[in-house]
């Protein structure tokens, strides 16, 4: 099986959790391909032992690279650190992000403690595992 794929997003106010998050967690994240949001990628170039392929910054786009490798299968799970106080800047990329990794069945983490379940599960390098794909054959044939 390949190398499970994380995706890292963080907003501005939540980048130095996500980096502190990161640098706690770097030996479990090793082994992982690493992809991440423009300004948050660059940030935990710096912590991360292994490469992070960086995308544009979140509201230039980032958010919806993000969200078609994950409909191309090449994204397997999300951590997006982001600040329930305040308000999302442009929300409907983030709830366009958020719909098509749960349209996917990719799982998503949006705070520190979602995120140390999720690395620390036992599945998450497992070589046996493979996440269950919703079959979208009857949507995609559909007459219109």
């Amino acid at each position: 099986m390949a190398t499970k794929a994380l995706a890292l997003v963080a907003h501005d106010n939540m980048k130095r959790d996500l980096v502190t998050w990161v640098t706690e967690n770097h030996e479990m994240l090793s082994g992982l391909e690493i992809f991440a949001t423009g300004t948050t990628g660059k940030l935990l170039e710096e912590f991360l032992p292994v490469a992070v392929t960086c995308l544009l910054s979140g509201p230039l786009g980032g958010d919806q690279q993000i969200g078609a490798k994950i409909a191309g299968g090449e994204i397997d799970m999300l951590i997006f650190f982001w600040d329930p106080l305040e308000p999302m800047p442009h929300d409907p990329d983030i709830k366009a992000l958020l719909r098509i990794a749960a349209l996917w069945n990719v799982p998503v983490a949006c705070n520190r403690s979602t995120a140390d379940f999720m690395i620390r599960s036992s599945l998450l390098h497992d070589e046996s595992y493979t996440r269950v794909l919703p079959d979208f054959t009857d949507y995609a044939s559909r007459s219109v």
